[in-house]
Order: structure tokens, then C-alpha cells, then sequence
């Protein structure tokens, strides 16, 4: 048994360590780590960090280093410290396949009767990486729940155990009246029976709160929240297993869910495969971008101050829902800053890299209207979104629309002879 304290001589100073995010985030693991000093000067700590769940600056300092997926203007001041690697979540699985990871932290629920100790509602990378990482510690933590769908780990193929008692890290469900409006927008493009993806964030969440009144939904994410267990306390699921996700993000009461029966936690080499998410039937993906521009490209991870996220998974649902005939929708309140700044911007003027590109997104849900871009030319495209806008600022973009028509000069080329 390894106190928090020895954690540090346990792994291999100037290797690389996976430390499990989301919501197995271990505080015992993340304090150890602090309080090394320069005991593990060139470590590397990668994992999928959660900004605003998992304080990854936290394992900065001493000289360690941070790989990492997600990132915040906080860890973009850590400088060459901290790397960040904007990937979406299919290429993340690839690049750690690669990797050659020397250790591993890692919460686990206590072992079943058969030895066998459960990663609860984190199963979205480790299950498959596990196996080739030579230092495994795990955190038994009483109050992880068992989950179903993915084999954990045995007792006995863990190298060092720690006992940890804690809470695991909660985020709580919002909505304001714009969720609300967009919820109810959302609740008539989802048909009964179809399979829902939802991102990260307050908006796609509490948009599934239109849904209550639907039947015979599923879930295929690779995330869910505390609104799966409002759809399932309503009836709104269907029977069975009905929700497949890698991670569980919420309050104790979507953790106290996650070892139903009806539940089937799966790593992103199955949530998130290409073939997989083809070949489910009425599929519709619900992420949410900070501000879409009049082309109808979402940008999600940047705002005023720096980045605030990465790609995440929503690229991969989207090709996915596209290869299979799906709805790709996209939510975001029409504007920010109590009202005074628009996030329907003209074209090419969203903050950052474009996440979700034109050809990522069938339709785009506000507090003030559905923009369905099916099927439209660029100018018909121009005038949903602008008519999803908020009315105070339509005026503007209609202007700031022309201006770009007129001031684009696309560069004639001479045809080609057949022959």
C-alpha cells in the first residue's frame, strides 16, 4: 500500500505519466505531484484535462512538463511548460497509441468478487492503453462507481495501490432562458427513436431538457451529463441499453446512474469510430460553438483572453452523422456579454481556428431562431443565420454580408479545352 506522499518515487523522473481526468481526477495524485519539488524535474504529465474540472496547472512547477489536449489561458502562459495538441478525438487515440507512456495514475473503483477493480465513468482512454504501460498506480476510491460495458483492470495487474476517499469532481447543470428557448427548438428537429450525441458545455446539455417528452431516445457520446438521468427519469430512453458514453461529467446524482444496467461506458476507439457512429440510424449530434459566422463555420475553442478548450470529439460525430445519413446541429445563445455582443459574426470573423467547418453543420439552433443551411447557396445561408441572430443585431450583419460580397474578388481562371 503507497501513501500519497511516496507517489513521487514511484514514477520515473523525465518519463512520461498519464494522470486520469474528467471526472476520476484524483486530488491525492494532483497534490502529490505539487508538492514534489524537483524530484520529477522533466517529467511529462499527460491525460485529458477538463478546463474548469481538472486544475492541470496544478502539475506544473519543479520542472515538469504538461501534454495535453485541452487548454486554458492559464496554461498557455506556462510557455514551452505546457504543450497543447489541438486534435479531435479520434486523432488524440491515435497520437497515444503512439506515445510510449512510462506510468500511469489512475482512480478505480474498489475490486468486485472476482478481483476485478472498474474505471467507473471514465472509460474513454485508458482502457485501451493500460495493458503496455509498465507502472500502473490506481486510486481506490469507494466512491467511484462500478460501471458496465468495458472490462476494467485486476487487483493484481496494478503495480502500486492507494486508498483515497474523496468526492469525485462535480459539474452542475445551468440554463437561463436562452437554454430554455433553444431547448425548445431543439425538441422539433429530434424525431422519437433517434440516437443523440451531445457535447461538452452548459447549452447542449440543457438543451436535451426539450426532450423529456419524446420516446424511445438513446444515447450514443462520448459524454454525458446530469441531463441523461432527467430523459431517463421521464421515460424519454428506450428500453434496454440505451446509452452508450466514454465519460460522465455531473453531480452525484448522474454518478449514483452510472452503474445501471442501461448504461455501457465504451473508450473512443469504439464511441467514436468512424464505422460505428455510420452505422447508427438517426443519429443526431448537439455540440455547442461559441460563435458561428455567416459562412456557417462554429468556432468553439477560443475566446477574448486566449483558448479555452480543443476540438474534442465533435469533428469525429459529425463526419460520422454525415457518413450515415444523420443531423449535425449546433446550439449557441444569439448573444454574450448580457446581450451586447453578437455570436453570429460576419464572415471569417470568429475568434480562433474554425472547429466546425461548413460542411460539419446542418443546422444551427439559437434563443432566437433555427438556421437549417441544407440544401442553400451562400447567400440563402447568410440570410438563415442572420434571421437567427438576435433582432438588435441583423441590420449589421446584413450590411456586414454585402460589404463581403461586394469586396470579394474571386480570381477568374481560364477554362480548360476538353482534350
Amino acid at each position: 500500500m503507497l501513501t500519497p506522499g511516496g507517489l513521487p518515487d514511484h514514477l520515473p523522473r523525465g518519463g512520461m505519466v498519464w494522470v486520469q481526468g474528467c471526472s476520476a481526477w484524483s486530488q491525492a495524485v494532483e497534490a502529490a505531484i505539487a508538492s514534489a519539488g524537483d524530484r520529477l524535474a522533466g517529467t511529462t504529465f499527460t491525460g485529458i484535462f477538463v478546463p474548469g474540472l481538472n486544475p492541470a496547472g496544478r502539475l506544473l512547477g519543479g520542472g515538469r512538463r504538461l501534454h495535453g489536449f485541452f487548454t486554458t489561458p492559464d496554461l498557455e502562459a506556462a510557455g514551452p511548460a505546457a504543450t497543447f495538441l489541438p486534435l479531435c478525438y479520434g486523432a488524440v487515440s491515435d497520437h497515444l497509441r503512439r506515445l510510449t507512456i512510462d506510468a500511469a495514475c489512475f482512480m478505480v473503483a474498489p475490486p468486485d468478487d472476482h478481483g476485478i477493480c472498474s474505471f467507473g465513468p471514465v472509460c474513454d482512454f485508458l482502457p485501451d492503453l493500460w495493458a503496455r504501460i509498465p507502472v500502473r498506480i490506481g486510486v481506490i476510491n469507494p466512491r467511484l462507481p462500478r460501471s458496465h460495458g468495458t472490462a476494467g483492470i485486476p487487483l493484481s495487474d496494478l503495480t502500486l495501490v492507494i486508498e483515497d476517499d474523496q468526492e469525485l469532481p462535480v459539474a452542475r447543470p445551468g440554463g437561463d432562458g436562452a437554454t430554455r428557448a433553444i431547448a425548445r427548438r431543439l425538441a422539433g428537429l429530434v424525431p422519437d427513436g433517434a440516437t443523440l450525441q451531445v457535447g461538452l458545455g452548459r447549452t447542449p446539455e440543457g438543451a436535451l431538457a426539450g426532450l423529456r417528452g419524446h420516446r424511445g431516445l438513446a444515447i450514443h457520446s462520448g459524454l454525458i451529463g446530469d441531463a441523461v438521468v432527467d430523459l431517463l427519469e421521464a421515460g424519454a430512453l428506450r428500453p434496454g441499453v440505451s446509452v452508450t458514453a466514454g465519460v460522465a461529467i455531473g453531480t452525484r446524482r448522474l454518478y449514483d446512474l452510472t452503474g445501471d444496467p442501461a448504461i455501457r461506458f465504451r473508450p473512443v476507439s469504439y464511441t467514436h469510430a468512424p464505422g460505428v457512429l455510420a452505422g447508427i440510424e438517426g443519429l443526431v449530434t448537439v455540440n455547442a460553438v461559441n460563435e458561428v459566422d455567416l459562412f456557417g463555420q462554429g468556432y468553439a475553442e477560443m475566446r477574448v483572453g486566449g483558448f479555452i478548450s480543443g476540438p474534442g470529439g465533435a469533428v469525429d460525430f459529425a463526419q460520422g452523422a454525415r457518413a450515415g445519413g444523420g443531423l449535425r446541429v449546433v446550439v449557441l445563445p444569439a448573444t454574450a456579454a448580457g446581450g451586447g455582443i453578437s455570436r453570429v459574426v460576419p464572415p471569417g470573423a470568429g475568434q480562433g481556428p474554425v472547429s466546425l467547418s461548413r460542411f460539419d453543420i446542418d443546422v444551427v439552433v439559437t434563443d432566437h431562431g433555427i438556421a437549417d443551411l441544407r440544401g442553400l447557396t451562400h447567400d440563402r445561408r447568410a440570410e438563415a443565420l442572420i434571421a437567427a441572430a438576435a433582432p438588435a443585431f441583423r441590420p449589421a450583419l446584413a450590411t456586414g454580408w454585402e460589404d463581403w460580397r461586394r469586396h470579394a474578388r474571386p480570381i477568374a481562371r481560364e477554362s480548360a479545352s476538353p482534350g
